[in-house]
């Protein structure tokens, strides 16, 4: 099972970027090259332990629907969620946050299992691990932009 972490740190208060990161807009907003948008569940605010949302975007060309599932909330110190549904055989993604030197660090910890069995394991070596980092690591700079920006208002 390949694990994707990427730490983030941002100008801004934890809280700020706590809620920036379970928020539903703000996903669409940071998610822009895949073409995310929340068509079930949960599909706009913040979400909650026990909310779920699925997802429709566009991976390697292909639409993709995904339902993730919030397992675990401690505000404003971290959040779990899991796929209930879709590409992957399983995920889980740990959203941490730490107060630190006046801003805050941003982990994400993406732990996934490719469908496909062997075929999977390939993939992962192939291509999906790397475009995987990219994503969290992409969506991550473009949430520090917005939270940096809502510090700077």
């Amino acid at each position: 099972m390949p694990i994707v972490k990427h730490e983030e740190f941002i100008s801004a208060p934890v809280e700020v970027v706590f809620d920036l990161a379970r928020s539903v807009d703000i996903h669409i907003k940071t998610t822009g090259k895949s073409k995310e948008i929340a068509i079930g569940g949960v599909t706009e605010g913040l979400l909650e332990e026990g909310d779920m949302v699925t997802w429709e975007a566009t991976h390697f060309g292909i639409r993709q629907r995904l339902t993730a599932k919030i397992i675990s909330m401690d505000k404003p110190n971290e959040f779990v969620d899991i796929m209930v549904r879709g590409a992957f055989h399983s995920f889980r993604h740990t959203h941490q946050f730490f107060e630190i030197d006046g801003g805050t660090k941003m982990v994400d910890i993406f732990d996934y299992r490719s469908p496909f069995g062997f075929i999977g394991v390939l993939a992962d070596k192939w291509f999906l691990e790397k475009y995987m980092a990219t994503f969290i690591r992409n969506r991550a700079r473009e949430l520090k932009k917005f939270a940096e920006e809502k510090g700077d208002e």
